[in-house]
């Protein structure tokens, strides 16, 4: 495996008239690692990626991907990439079957290894008794399953994820987490745009956060949750003003949002104690932290328009 970066991206911008959805974003992107590029609505996450696949162009810095300057060689950069938008974006009069070999005419694979990698994906998706079924027979599971398919035609170096699971009941997310998490295990460079901490949590190595067009942290999930919130915390409902003051008196990292307190300690240990035998005699949970405490610190808990 080269060392080379799959991405590079220097003080990109992207601004869309007096917007500015990209502000300056510095990042790489290493091989063989499955990122995540997490953000609120209109953190600049979408126009983050579609400058990275070619779609839409950079206003300022520079991008290379697999060593190519994403200005002048985007379609050599785009036939090296596979792409699972969050839009049905299939084609409703072709079977399943053919909606992969069709795509793969766009790439100018010949019949034979188009139809063979077909066979291959069909099977890995477990597609093959709907191969003839029209695109408007397939439940929502399934047709993701077909776009995330016709993604891997081409064999791509890189693949794009953006919003996989979105409106997908909980069985066939978890089956689509099942074969990305083969397809991480084989080694294939992957980025995921999601809203659902748990799925970031569960596939990725890394982590990039971004908020009002920045990128405000990056990381593993664990070193995020150990920077930013605890490995453990402490949910106290109706909290007294007697906690109040003891968080306060010893330096307690919490959260207090009225109704309710979360305190970012260690579940055991002398603090912890205290607590539990002084504070929790109602309400308390003690859980181990994760990434929505992570998401919802750095970037706030207010609604925004």
């Amino acid at each position: 495996m080269t060392d080379m970066p799959i991405i590079k991206a220097r003080e990109v911008v992207k601004r869309f008239g007096g917007f500015t959805a990209v502000d300056g974003v510095n990042f790489t992107v290493e091989p063989g690692f499955f990122y995540g590029l997490l953000g609120p609505n209109g953190a600049g996450k979408t126009s983050t990626i579609r400058m990275i696949y070619g779609f839409s162009p950079l206003t300022g810095g520079r991008m290379s991907v697999f060593g190519e300057d994403i200005r002048t060689h985007w379609r050599a950069i785009r036939a090296r990439m596979g792409v699972c938008q969050q839009d049905n974006t299939l084609d409703p009069d072709l079977t399943v079957e053919q909606n992969l070999l069709l795509y793969a005419r766009y790439f100018e694979m010949n019949g034979p290894e188009a139809s063979e990698r077909a066979e291959e994906l069909l099977g890995f998706f477990a597609l093959v008794r709907k191969r003839r079924a029209k695109v408007a027979q397939l439940s929502g599971g399934l047709a993701r399953r077909l776009q995330l398919a016709r993604a891997l035609m081409v064999a791509p170096d890189l693949l794009i994820l953006d919003e996989p699971t979105t409106g997908l009941d909980p069985q066939s997310r978890h089956q689509m987490w099942d074969r990305l998490y083969d397809l991480k295990q084989a080694g294939l460079t992957m980025l995921l745009t999601t809203h659902y901490m748990d799925e970031a949590e569960s596939l990725c190595d890394r982590l990039l956060i971004m908020d009002r067009g920045r990128i405000i942290a990056e990381g593993r999930p664990r070193d995020l949750k150990i920077a930013h919130a605890a490995e453990n915390v402490i949910e106290v409902a109706d909290p007294s003003d007697a906690l109040r003051h003891f968080i306060r008196e010893h330096g307690v990292d919490h959260d207090d949002l009225g109704e309710r307190v979360i305190l970012y300690t260690e579940a055991r240990g002398e603090l912890a104690d205290t607590l539990r035998t002084r504070f929790c005699e109602d309400a308390c949970l003690f859980r181990p932290g994760n990434l929505e405490d992570v998401f919802l610190r750095l970037t706030g808990r207010e609604l925004r328009e």
